[in-house]
């Protein structure tokens, strides 16, 4: 049995969960909310979303303009309305658009000077974010992302 019931005290937990990967799921639900709400906060004062974020660094990764659909499958949020973000992010001058060379009734997406200004000064917030996970050593977070990975096997 674990030693510290900590998510249980996190969440009030009154009875015992059904086994351990019932208790492993609701605590890896838990700690992911608590990692998104505190990378938010970070993100926040800068006047983006997080799946707006999310957006932009798919458009840089990429290196040459994609279309909606690209940035959709490429998206950590697969719930996210692509359109209405890259929308918005037009606005604020962060993309832009133009018409795909191979496809008319495609638009590619690329970053603009201003939205490439934002992702450098949001990259200095990365040894910050890093602290988020900074109670793991490098060994448990890499083992951390393998038995992730193998769950979505």
């Amino acid at each position: 049995m674990v030693s510290e019931m900590k998510i249980e005290k996190a969440i009030q937990q009154k009875k015992p969960f059904r086994n351990c990967r019932h208790r492993a799921m609701v605590n890896l639900i838990y700690t992911n909310n608590w990692m998104v709400d505190q990378l938010r906060a970070k993100i926040k004062p800068h006047g983006i979303t997080m799946q707006q974020y999310n957006v932009l660094r798919v458009l840089r990764g990429a290196g040459e303009p994609i279309s909606t659909s690209v940035i959709r499958e490429r998206l950590l949020d697969k719930m996210a309305d692509t359109s209405r973000m890259v929308h918005r992010l037009h606005q604020k001058g962060l993309v832009e658009r133009s018409e795909c060379e191979h496809d008319k009734r495609l638009v590619d997406i690329s970053l603009t000077d201003k939205g490439m200004e934002l992702l450098s000064r949001l990259d200095k917030l990365e040894p910050e974010m890093d602290a988020i996970c900074s109670k793991l050593t490098e060994e448990e977070a890499l083992r951390l992302s393998e038995l992730l990975d193998k769950l979505r096997e």
